[in-house]
């Protein structure tokens, strides 16, 4: 089971990734909304705000976020891990439930160029 110091690690790498992603992505990722990613199987929530193609993670909170974020993500550790290695893909895992993203539907319009 992935460490709760892993997966902030793979949320580095991920705004990483975004910060210097060019093209379509970069115009997806440049976003200024508040993020949540719940951990079920850890009990935390990173929270804090996609900004300028960048996750910033302000706070990481016992259980579910105290505010509903504007896009909200919820997997395992294992499963965040995965996806940003390139061992999971996002779009088999969000179909088959692995992974719920939730947001409004022109940011899940945008969003959607990043799979």
């Amino acid at each position: 089971m992935a460490t709760i110091e892993e997966c902030r690690r793979a949320l580095e790498k991920l705004s990483d990734n975004l910060a210097g992603a060019e093209g379509n992505v970069r115009a997806a990722a440049a976003l200024d909304r508040s993020v949540s990613c719940r951990l079920k199987d850890l009990g935390v929530t990173f929270v804090g705000r996609l900004v300028d193609g960048r996750i910033e993670v302000q706070d990481t909170v016992q259980g579910p976020p105290p505010q509903k974020a504007q896009i909200r993500l919820v997997m395992t550790g294992d499963d965040l891990v995965a996806l940003v290695g390139g061992e999971l893909s996002f779009a088999r895992a969000w179909g088959s439930g692995r992974v719920r993203l939730e947001a409004s539907l022109p940011d899940l319009f945008r969003l959607r160029k990043l799979l």
